[in-house]
Formats: structure tokens, sequence, C-alpha cells
């Protein structure tokens, strides 16, 4: 088994020296970072062939395997993201704020990193890159525990950022890899309250669930993703059917893709039709309540547990419901507070949805595909938060840092 207290004490050490690192050392190191992933391209892929080959012999599906498999071009987006990190602000000694109190003393409010930050995800190697080159921006030395899954394609990743860092004489416990993927090395690492100051889950339900009732450190609930498109009976077709098919079928097997289709019932005998056979290309499976089943050419029946079901497939459930309001209490009663859309021309229908629908990211007449750290100009994310204390929806850079408040005074004692 992983000695985690070894880990967890490298960290501790090579967290403090990450907080009095300037900004330009960080960057040139992510730099270099990048073109080692690069340089590396060969080799990674011929791990990642190894984790292709046994979840092939296991039978994951197709878009499970979708999520683990690299190529050079996903290779070429992961060092691009890391150089995007190392072009973004550095939010380490910002000062949000200063004032003056009544006692004369200057107030600053300061950003400085969490410390140490552990990461328990599953099959997508690419959060590897994303969580090490964030955290080591923001001055956070990082355990990193993926599934077993992604074994060999999350050990080279991790091998060649230390070697990176070895490189340049920075110490290679910035960036650490727990070589362990049994359930007992994950609750160790869960309880590791002596050296963790914080612990992110990112991956399926299961996984999340028992992250946030196992674990005793701190935990920043990256949600999965049941989300949904609604369109209003002022939508336009073209632009319904184009976004719900991208929002379905673009990459079906990530957290923010859409899993159900509401639409509303003066416009379900229009619009379903032709979304089916858009829908259709893509063999996407429908399973409908009773309304939209007796539209659809070819459907199954929704059960309760479908509206309540992230598929990551290309299966859609689908209702027709008789109202905004229906759609929106739908929507709050089923979803994981991750992402949602409505479809609709009408200004004051789209405000009702934005303001009503709890979730991290609400959209009018756009896909849920967008909830993405890179897309909103975060550079690589460390997930997508969809708990309300600390931090919500796409956390880049700012969401890796805490405050301190540093006093300036000339004297003054309380009387």
């Amino acid at each position: 088994m992983t000695d985690l207290t070894q880990l967890g004490k490298q960290a501790k050490e090579t967290a403090y020296q990450l907080g009095l690192m300037d900004t330009k050392m960080k960057n040139d190191l992510l730099l270099h970072m990048a073109d080692e992933i690069e340089n590396n391209t060969a080799k990674i892929l011929t791990e990642n062939q190894k984790d292709l080959a046994t979840a092939t012999e296991n039978g994951i599906t197709d878009t499970m395997l979708d999520r683990l498999r690299l190529t050079d071009e996903r290779i070429q987006e992961m060092a691009d993201g890391i150089r995007q990190v190392a072009t973004l602000p550095d939010p380490i000694g910002e000062v949000d704020k200063m004032w003056k109190n009544e006692d004369g003393l200057m107030i600053g409010k300061q950003r400085v990193p969490l410390g140490v930050i552990g990461i328990i995800y599953e099959s997508r190697p690419n959060v590897t890159t994303d969580a090490a080159s964030l955290c080591f921006k923001t001055g956070n030395a990082v355990i990193l525990r993926g599934g077993k899954e992604a074994f060999h394609s999350n050990q080279i990743l991790v091998t060649v950022l230390q070697q990176a860092l070895t490189q340049k004489e920075v110490s290679p416990f910035a960036i650490q890899f727990v070589d362990d993927t049994s359930r007992e090395t994950a609750q160790q690492l869960m309880k590791l309250n002596d050296y963790l100051d914080v612990l992110i889950p990112r991956g399926g339900a299961n996984l999340i669930k028992t992250v946030l009732t196992t674990a005793t450190v701190p935990v920043i609930e990256t949600g999965t993703g049941n989300c949904h498109v609604y369109i209003d009976k002022d939508a336009q077709l073209k632009m319904a059917t184009n976004i719900i098919v991208n929002a379905k079928c673009q990459r079906p097997s990530v957290c923010n893709s859409a899993e159900t289709l509401l639409i509303h019932q003066e416009v379900a005998a229009d619009f379903l039709p032709v979304i089916e056979k858009a829908l259709n290309e893509y063999n996407v499976e429908l399973r409908a309540d009773e309304r939209a089943l007796a539209i659809f050419e070819q459907s199954i029946p929704a059960t309760e547990e479908d509206w309540e079901t992230e598929f990551n497939d290309y299966i859609l459930a689908v209702k027709v419901v008789d109202s905004l309001e229906e759609a929106i209490h739908h929507i709050n009663r089923y979803n994981t507070k991750h992402s949602e859309s409505i479809i609709s021309d009408n200004y004051f229908a789209t405000q009702q949805f934005l303001q009503q629908v709890d979730a991290a990211a609400v959209y009018a007449n756009a896909s849920t595909r967008f909830t993405d750290g890179f897309v909103f100009g975060f550079g690589a994310e460390i997930g997508i938060s969809t708990q309300k204390l600390h931090a919500r929806g796409p956390m880049g850079l700012a969401e890796l840092t805490s405050t301190k408040y540093t006093v300036y005074g000339d004297g003054q004692y309380r009387g």
C-alpha cells in the first residue's frame, strides 16, 4: 500500500516553497511542462494503449472508452491547456480590497494558496494535466489519485511532469501520484487531515457520494451532470434542433452533455419529429413520457429512474410539459445543479428560467456543452463545482485560493 503519510509530508513541505515562488518562475516551469508533454507524446500514447486494451477486455462502453482515449490531438490540447494557464493572471498575492478601520488599522484581504490539494478522479487522463497545472500556478502542492482504468496513462503523465520539474531543479513533490488504486488507499486519502487542506472528487455519482460520506478532509463537490434542455413554445425550431443535437451528441460521456429534453406541449407535435430525425443520425435512444411516446416514431417508455439518471451515453429522456413553470419545477427536482438551458425567443421566459433554475450554469439559447473552464476563459479547469460554498461552476485559478488578512498598524492596541 502506498505510504500516503510520506506523500503528505512531502507535499506539505513543498507547498510552503511553492507559495513563495514568483509568477515568472511558475509560468516558465509550466511552459517547460507543456513542452515535455509534447516531447513525450509517443510514450504517453503507448501507456494509454495499455489502459485501452484492458478497458476493452473488461467490456467498457464506447462512450467511456472515449473518455479514456488519448490521441496526438488530445495530447496537444493538454499541452496547450497548460500553456494557457501560464498566460493567465496569477491570483496569488492579489489584494482584493484594503480599508482603514476606526482604529486606524489598514486591513487588506489577500489571495493565498489553499496548501495541499488531493484529487480523486476516474477515467479521464486529461484531468491529470489540468489539475497539476492549475494547482502549480496557484502555489498548491497536489496529490493525484486516478482510477484504475487510466492507471498507466496517469502514471506516465505525472512522471513526465515531475521530470520537467526536476530538470529545472524544483521539487517533484509539487505533483505526486498515488500508485495504488485500491479502495483502502482511497479511503485513507479521504482522511489525511494532517496533510490535505482540501479534497476534490471528479467522476461519477458513486465516487462523489463515497467521498462526501467518507471524507473527514474538507471536500469541494464537483457534481455529476444530469443536465436539461427545455424547448419553450416561443423557440425557433432550427435553433432548438441544433442545440439539442450538440448538447446530447457532441460528446455524450462528459458531465455537461444533456440527459433530458423538456418541450412545451404547444410545439411538441411540430418539433419532436424533426428532433427525432436529427438524433436518429447518432442512433440516440429516446426514452419518452406518454405524450412524447405518442409523437415519436420509435421510442421506449421513460421510467422515474430515467429522469434522475446521468446516462453518459447516446440516450435521451424526453418529456412534454404544459408550461415553463412545469419545466422549471421538473429541472429543480431532478437536476444535479450543473448546467441547464432554455431555448426561447421570449425575453421574459428566458429571464424567469435564468432566475428560477437552481444550477451552477444556466443558459438561454445555447448548448450546455459550454460549461467548461477553458471555454469560460479560466484555462484548464479543476472541475465543475455544483455546491454553493467556496466555489460554484467551472473552477479555475481563483477557486484554488483562499484569503488571509494583512493588517498594518502604527502602535495600536485594543482597550
